[in-house]
């Protein structure tokens, strides 16, 4: 089994490619051991001293560390895929589900931040190792949720701020402002 590391923005966090499906549908963020206990995978991962952060995706997996060197933490999260994988055991029983708060009658707007979120935003934001999600809408302002390398990125400001931001004002006169929830 090949396994392709990729560095992401967030230099915390790094994306492996497994070259196989890790999530059938969704994606799933776990930001502590305790919280890992639906996936054998990040429950394997969050074994490895270190490991802050897992996050799954259709098909890669970000891992987020605490401390300690890439060099010296690469090989052992390697080595917790190609188990898991070896294993047969499934990624995740259960898929994340986010509740969106917003008002019914900004139905229409929402549906079109959503499907510029789902079309033009997700895509390119998976290939760095992350996700972003529509949390909500209120008085003009968008609020997304970051997840995976994006969670805690140093660039995951002006991700929102300038790149968004401005893609969504651009579609949607009604959008002000784009916040993380």
């Amino acid at each position: 089994m090949f396994i392709q590391t990729e560095a992401t923005p967030n230099p915390a966090t790094l994306k492996f490619l497994p070259g196989r499906q890790v999530l059938s549908e969704g994606t799933a963020d776990f930001r502590d051991a305790a919280a890992s206990k639906s996936s054998p995978l990040a429950t394997r991962l969050f074994e490895i001293d270190g490991v802050k952060g897992v996050f799954l995706g259709s098909d890669f997996i970000s891992v987020t560390k605490t401390d300690g060197e890439w060099q010296h933490l690469t090989p052992m999260i390697l080595g917790a895929i190609m188990e898991h994988y070896m294993s047969g055991n499934d990624a995740e029983s259960a898929v994340d589900e986010v509740a969106e708060n917003y008002d019914p009658k900004d139905e229409e707007v929402v549906a079109t931040i959503k499907e510029l979120i789902e079309t033009r935003v997700r895509p390119a934001v998976a290939q760095d190792g992350g996700d972003i999600t529509f949390s909500g809408f209120r008085d003009g302002i968008v609020y997304l949720h970051m997840r995976g390398a994006c969670a805690g990125c140093p660039s995951s400001t002006a991700t929102l701020s300038h790149g968004i931001e401005n893609l969504l004002k651009h579609f949607c006169p009604e959008v002000e402002a784009v916040k993380a929830a």
